[in-house]
């Protein structure tokens, strides 16, 4: 029994992979799939062949071109069924709450965004969160039964056994299931995970790693976190904390860390401690927005905070890609544009990765900026919403 619950599991999470495909990146030829979910010809086949029955799919008229231009008959495609109606995406940061309703191909309606004190205030903000989807929802001409579902960002780990938050990142919030939590409150179905997780999956679908297989997404805020993409797909882990860079520990003796530990990444390159450092050379108040612009005007004592901070980030990116050897480091976050930065870290990995996964890497900025976290839970609302159909 235990085999065939987990084979089911299995089955499950590949249709969601291929479905969330088909949503992400438009009709796909079977092949396609392939190559993008990392699953083989003959599961792709199968799992097609289940979402179409099911409805949710459907295998169209247009025809594709041959794999690198290969000669040979161009292959059907297989496409999304439409979802009717609208999705909530939810994007819950430490200070802010951002809501928007988006239609089926993720064409936002409405959208809403408030500064908040999150971290200490779990369910209330799950009621404010409430109160904006269905003021947004009413905006928008949608009626509440066409809300098919949310997807949920929230800025720290999930754990995937109880699907509740268990890191002390944010008090408020520790064992507090919060997909869970907001379905009751809204009346439908809530998929919910980490912001740099929706971060590499919005870069995935719709950003700068479109078509990458294996890349690491790696958010630098207020926190860091990574999310990985391996085979086409978010990779997890086995209890939802993969990714976690931020509390490697970098030096024995730094700073105690908000997770509990002492010398972890974040505390020497969030963006609080860079402007921490940055700060007493200047009169005026400065946040990651005048950050920028001291770099690229060539601010010498903000090039070497950026620069020092990009080599830190890179050392512990350097070890992640001897590991995984992915094809791409993306950069997110409010700093992802400055040049010191990405410059500091790809000075790190092409010193301490080995040489051909360092050749084999590129190291590039995100390019959804702010709008990756509510973008990616506006795809995982559809992917799991069509699903659900």
């Amino acid at each position: 029994m235990a085999d065939r619950t987990s084979l089911e599991r299995l089955r499950a999470a590949n249709r969601r992979a291929v479905l969330g495909a088909l949503v992400g990146h438009g009709p796909q030829s079977r092949a396609d799939l392939a190559r993008s979910t990392g699953l083989s010809r003959t599961t792709i086949s199968g799992l097609v062949h289940d979402l179409i029955a099911a409805g949710q799919a459907v295998e169209t008229t247009e025809r594709g071109r041959p794999h690198k231009g290969g000669s040979g008959r161009p292959p059907l495609l297989v496409a999304a069924t439409a979802l009717h109606g609208a999705v909530a995406g939810i994007d819950i940061g430490h200070h802010h709450i951002r809501v928007a309703i988006a239609d089926q191909n993720g064409a936002v309606l409405a959208e809403e965004a408030q500064a908040v004190d999150v971290d200490d205030h779990g369910s209330a903000v799950l009621d404010r969160v409430t109160r904006m989807v269905r003021s947004l929802t009413g905006a928008s001409g949608i009626e509440p039964a066409q809300l098919h579902g949310a997807g949920l960002c929230v800025p720290a780990p999930i754990d995937r056994r109880s699907a509740q938050i268990r890191s002390g990142v944010m008090p408020g919030w520790r064992d507090l299931a919060p997909a869970d939590q907001l379905a009751e409150r809204l009346g439908v179905p809530v998929a919910a995970d980490n912001d740099a997780n929706l971060g590499a999956l919005a870069e995935l679908h719709h950003g700068v790693a479109h078509g990458v297989g294996d890349f690491a997404y790696l958010k630098l805020a207020s926190g860091v976190g990574a999310g990985l993409v391996l085979g086409g797909r978010l990779y997890r882990g086995a209890t939802g904390i993969a990714g976690e860079i931020g509390h490697v520990q970098i030096t024995e003796h730094g700073r105690v860390c908000r997770c509990g530990n002492r010398g972890c990444l974040e505390t020497e390159v969030s963006v609080p401690r860079l402007l921490e450092h940055v700060q007493p050379t200047h009169t005026q108040p400065l946040g990651a927005e005048q950050l920028l612009a001291l770099d690229a005007d060539g601010d010498p004592g903000v090039r070497r905070v950026l620069g020092d901070a990009g080599r830190t980030v890179g050392r512990a990116l350097a070890d992640l890609c001897n590991s995984l050897n992915p094809t791409m480091l993306v950069i997110g976050g409010p700093l992802c544009s400055a040049t010191s930065l990405l410059d500091g870290v790809r000075a790190a990995v092409d010193r301490y990765a080995q040489p051909n996964t360092a050749a084999a890497v590129r190291v590039a900025p995100a390019a959804l900026g702010d709008r990756a976290e509510i973008t990616g839970a506006i795809a995982m609302a559809i992917a799991r919403a069509a699903l659900a159909d």
